[in-house]
């Protein structure tokens, strides 16, 4: 009888232990769970995905992506080992822990330990809830049992690994390794995984910058807990515990700021995972600021560098400051539309090139010029006679490439600025001759494409930012024959004062009123843009490509890599001769514009021209006194002999027999000129 009321009871128990069970099954599996992803920070990466900047979520918190995988391992060992020492083994609520600090109170009259286990802790983080009533307690450990139930015990660390407060608005162990030690979580130090495990129990008391003592105090006894159970050697932790804290929050890296912004306006979600180089853009923004440094307000400064065999971008640099400072720090100046000044001179001559109208060798004209009612003048107001086209695209001339362009039509010029990528602006109406000078609104961007086209052998590779982002197939710009000669004479251009003579093949350009300084440049490998002016479009004064960006472009260069990649050697169908063995139509251009004919011009009177002289030293050369407006310069074959000369007669001696070009340009710009021959005597 006995025997069978006990078991009536014991089946009665385990009935009700079922109906329990099942009641607390059922309760659990009602829980209403909170979203399990959390809302990370958006970020901008690099291309081996280092950090170039991030953004704070919409309450002003960072809290950036991390992976279990991207955590040093050191730093959960030790989270586990002061945190919740038996997280593997408990389903989400340790009730042996809570035995344990229910009784260490009651026998104490106070609460020494705590008994909330990593689990406990994200279910509060994910509610934002609180630990201070009983019903709040209820709660985590309600849904601690319930994420247990849904979650793998690494996807629980890794929702921790997001939300633990490390004070202010840093939440995640990520935004905390970046603010306290300015670096990823990969790889820290003991002292610095302990300090990262302990400012979560209390984050604003905590923090070091504001509490070190507390911080202090807080990690020692962490590492001191980990030598307890085993964790750490006593060697260990007495090296860590003489680690410094750190004093002050890092900033975030804030790297490309213009592009990133310009990424997240694209896309204001995710990760965005670019081709820039993070070391190359920080060398190129110091770069930047060094330019402009004690400058004031007077100039700005943006570079580009292009891989023109991939077109991925490697560094944008769209201001020298992101600031809203008075040089509109914040306005990206890669996409600012601004004039070219001469730097489309080398796509003109490419047309010209690939047209078959010259040669670099050819002899082309540079003289006062009207093409109709347009009459160009040379930057420097002087002109140099008949002369090489090698010569005249070097020295940047602007009446023979203004002649070949009106030879090829502005619409063709146009046509292939817009089919390497560009998209040009006219001011109004249809394009001019205007435009081979700078007569048009382009970006920089657009300047980058077109010299990435002339790099890599005429084809435009379409310039992209993002990673495995490559925006069309190439594109065939230019003849590879007509950009290698637009390659060869750019890489024979003297360079700044100072700078290597390394074969770089650089192209400058100044805008009409020194609004503008420019300079592109490439080797076999890169193309590097360089822009100096103001945002606002002031003119700022000596402010000349090849005073200032011409510097600054080797310096760019210098730090893209130390030694350049050869240009490619000349392709098939290119011809490698010199002036007198070209082809009797290539070896001089005739332009079908009028030449300007002004009866005070000056005019050599001795010797004429054709004339046939014997060599002798101190040979007088007379200009007319009636013509011509003092002082005047004379050249003899295009260099100067005699400047700012106010007589009108002057002593030239003759080096040795040969032909030779005589040219005296007066005060106006206005030029004369006359061919001789030296015989020997």
């Amino acid at each position: 009888m006995i025997r069978a009321r006990a078991f009536l009871w014991l089946a009665a128990l385990l009935l009700a232990a079922g109906l329990a069970r099942d009641r607390v099954d059922a309760w659990i599996d009602a829980t209403v769970i909170p979203p399990l992803v959390p809302v990370t920070s958006v970020e901008v990466l690099d291309r081996d995905g280092v950090l170039l900047r991030a953004y704070t979520v919409e309450d002003g918190r960072w809290r950036l992506p991390v992976s279990l995988a991207e955590v040093d391992p050191e730093f959960i060992e030790l989270l586990l080992n002061f945190e919740d020492r038996r997280f593997y083994d408990h389903a989400g609520v340790d009730w042996r822990a809570m035995a344990r600090a229910g009784w260490q109170a009651i026998t104490n009259g106070r609460i020494v330990s705590g008994a909330s286990t990593i689990t406990m802790q994200v279910a509060r983080l994910l509610e934002d809830s609180g630990t201070g009533s009983w019903r709040g307690k209820l709660r985590q450990m309600r849904l601690a049992l319930a994420l247990e139930r849904q979650l793998t015990k690494q996807e629980i660390l890794t929702l921790y690994l997001h939300l633990a407060p490390y004070g202010g608005n840093i939440e995640g162990i990520r935004a905390a390794t970046f603010t306290w030690f300015g670096q990823e979580p990969r790889q820290l130090t003991t002292a610095e995984a302990a300090l990262l495990v302990a400012i979560p129990q209390s984050p604003n008391s905590r923090r070091p910058d504001r509490n070190p003592e507390n911080a202090h105090i807080a990690r020692d006894r962490v590492l001191a807990r980990a030598q307890t159970f085993g964790v750490l050697s006593e060697e260990e932790v007495t090296s860590a515990m003489a680690e410094p804290l750190p004093t002050e929050r890092h900033d975030f890296p804030l790297l490309a700021p213009h592009l990133s912004d310009r990424m997240l306006a694209e896309d204001p979600t995710g990760q965005h995972r670019l081709t820039i180089d993070a070391m190359l853009q920080a060398q190129m923004e110091a770069l930047a600021r060094e330019a402009v440094r004690g400058q004031g307000t007077r100039l700005n400064a943006a570079i580009m560098v292009m891989d023109h065999q991939t077109g991925e971008v490697l560094a944008s640099v769209g201001s020298a400051e992101y600031s809203d400072n008075p040089l509109q720090g914040f306005v990206d100046m890669t996409q600012a539309l601004r004039s070219p000044g001469s730097t489309l001179k080398p796509l003109v001559y490419g047309l010209a090139f690939e047209a078959g109208l010259i040669h670099p060798e050819s002899l082309i004209e540079d003289r006062p010029t009207r093409f109709g009612s347009y009459a160009p003048q040379n930057f420097d107001r002087v002109f140099r006679g008949e002369l090489s086209v090698r010569r005249a695209l070097q020295a940047s001339l602007n009446i023979p490439v203004v002649s070949l362009l009106e030879e090829l039509g502005p619409a063709e010029l146009m046509n292939r600025m817009r089919r390497a990528g560009m998209q040009p602006e006219l001011p109004a109406g249809q394009p001019g001759l205007a435009v081979a000078l700078g007569g048009v609104g382009v970006t920089m961007e657009d300047l980058m494409r077109m010299y990435g086209a002339l790099a890599s052998g005429g084809e435009y590779v379409p310039l992209h930012y993002r990673q495995g982002d490559r925006a069309g197939d190439p594109v065939q710009v230019l003849s590879p024959v007509a950009s290698w000669y637009v390659g060869d004479i750019l890489s024979d251009m003297i360079p700044p004062a100072n700078a290597p003579r390394n074969g770089l093949a650089y192209k400058t350009g100044t805008s009409y009123g020194h609004r503008d300084a420019w300079s592109f440049g490439y080797d076999g490998r890169h193309v590097v843009g360089v822009w100096l002016g103001r945002a606002d479009g002031a003119s700022v004064p000596g402010a000349f490509g090849a005073d200032v960006a011409a510097p600054l472009l080797f310096e760019a260069f210098a730090r893209v890599s130390p030694r350049l990649t050869p240009l490619p050697a000349p392709p098939p169908g290119a011809l490698t001769v010199s002036h007198s063995d070209l082809p009797e139509p290539l070896q001089r251009f005739a332009s079908r514009a009028t030449p300007t004919t002004d009866p005070d011009a000056p005019e050599i009177a001795f010797p004429p021209d054709g004339a046939v002289l014997a060599s002798q030293p101190g040979l007088p050369l007379v200009a007319r006194v009636d013509r011509g407006m003092p002082p005047f310069t004379w050249l003899w074959n295009g260099a100067p002999v005699s400047t700012a000369n106010r007589d009108r007669q002057m002593t030239l001696d003759l080096a040795g027999p040969g032909f030779g070009e005589l040219t005296v340009i007066d005060a106006m710009g206005r030029a004369a000129r006359v061919r001789v021959e030296v015989a020997a005597p």
